[in-house]
C-alpha cells in the first residue's frame, strides 16, 4: 500500500513540465511561421531565455536533440526536487517528434552519492547532475534543459485551447485535486486539466498519472500546431520568458522549427522508462520505496525507441 508520505500531492512541482510542452513545441512548430508572415511580437526580435544553471550538454546538435524536461517547486528552498522528468527528442531526418517518461522512483546510481531516487539527483545537483545521472544508467545523451514553473500551465493551456482540451475520465475523480472531475468525456480548462493530470489516487498510481502527461500532451501539441496558434505566439512568448529557465538558444529553436514546418511530423510517439517487466518494487531503509530496475533491458528498449 502506498504510504501516507507518498500520497501526499506535490502539484506545483509534479506537473510544470506539462507547462514546457504546450509552450515550447509551439515555438518550435510555429515562430518561424510567425516570422515569415510578418508578424512582429512585440515589434522587437525574439531574445533568448537565460539560462539559470550551468549545462555540460553538447550543444548545436542539430542531427538529433535531446531535450530534458523538469518540473520545479523551489518555494524558497536552495534544494528542490522534480517529481517530472521527461526527455523530448527530436530528429530532422525523420521529423519524428518522441516523448520519454522517467520514473522518478527509479533506483539508479548518482554520480558521488551512491544508490538513490532518480530524482534525487536532481536534489543534489540540479539538471547537470541529473544529465550525467542518465547518462550513467541509460546511455542517453542530453543536449539542453528547461525547467519550468508550475503557474503557467493552466495560462498556457486556455491559450491554446480555450474551448478545452478533451480527455475520457475512467472514474470520478476528486482526492487531492481540489475539486471533482465527472466520469466520462470531458472538456477541461486549464485547472481543470491540471487537476485530471495530477490526480493520484487510481490503481496505477504514478504509473497513471504518467499515462495522463503524456495523453495530454500530446493533445497540446496538436492544438499548438494548428493554423489559430498563430496568432497565439506573442502571449506564448511572453510565458516562455516568464516560466521558462533553460539553455537552448532561439538559433536552435528556429531551425527545428523551420525543419518542422517545411517537413510534415508524425504523431508524438512516447515511452515510459521503466517499461513494464523490467522492474520490481522495494524498499529500503532511508529512501522508501523505489523501483529496483534492470537498466540493461532498458537501455535496449530506449535505443530501439530512438531508432525505430
Amino acid at each position: 500500500m502506498t504510504s501516507k508520505k507518498r500520497k501526499r500531492i506535490r502539484w506545483r512541482r509534479v506537473f510544470s513540465a506539462l507547462l514546457l510542452i504546450g509552450i515550447f513545441l509551439v515555438g518550435l512548430f510555429n515562430t518561424v511561421q510567425y516570422i515569415e508572415n510578418g508578424i512582429k511580437a512585440f515589434n522587437k526580435p525574439l531574445k533568448n531565455v537565460e539560462a539559470k544553471h550551468s549545462f555540460q550538454g553538447e550543444k548545436n546538435k542539430i542531427d538529433s536533440i535531446n531535450v530534458l524536461l523538469l518540473g520545479s517547486d523551489t518555494r524558497g528552498e536552495k534544494q528542490s526536487r522534480t517529481d517530472t522528468i521527461m526527455v523530448a527528442h527530436y530528429n530532422p531526418k525523420t521529423n519524428k517528434v518522441m516523448l520519454i517518461s522517467l520514473m522518478r522512483d527509479m533506483y539508479v546510481s548518482i554520480p558521488e552519492h551512491g544508490q538513490q531516487k532518480l530524482n534525487a539527483a536532481y536534489t543534489y545537483g540540479g539538471p547537470e547532475l541529473l544529465r550525467k545521472t542518465i547518462k550513467l544508467n541509460l546511455g542517453l545523451n542530453i543536449h539542453h534543459y528547461a525547467i519550468v514553473d508550475f503557474k503557467g500551465f493552466q495560462k498556457a493551456v486556455d491559450i491554446l485551447a480555450p474551448n478545452g482540451i478533451q480527455v475520457d475520465i475512467p472514474y470520478e475523480m476528486s482526492d487531492g485535486i481540489g475539486m471533482t472531475l465527472e466520469k466520462g468525456q470531458q472538456q477541461l480548462h486549464g485547472e481543470e486539466l491540471l487537476g485530471y493530470v495530477r490526480f493520484r489516487q487510481d490503481r496505477l498510481s504514478d504509473f497513471g498519472r504518467v499515462q495522463r502527461q503524456q495523453e495530454v500532451i500530446t493533445k497540446l501539441k496538436d492544438e499548438a500546431v494548428s493554423i489559430e496558434s498563430v496568432g497565439k505566439l506573442p502571449e506564448l512568448l511572453k510565458l516562455l520568458n516568464t516560466y521558462v529557465d533553460t539553455d537552448i538558444d532561439t538559433s536552435t529553436l528556429l531551425t527545428i522549427g523551420k525543419d518542422l514546418l517545411t517537413n510534415k511530423t508524425q504523431d508524438i510517439q512516447t515511452l515510459r522508462i521503466p517499461e513494464d517487466g523490467s522492474f520490481t518494487n522495494e524498499r529500503y531503509e532511508d529512501i522508501g520505496e523505489v523501483l529496483e530496475v534492470d537498466l540493461d533491458e532498458n537501455r535496449r528498449t530506449l535505443n530501439e525507441f530512438l531508432d525505430s
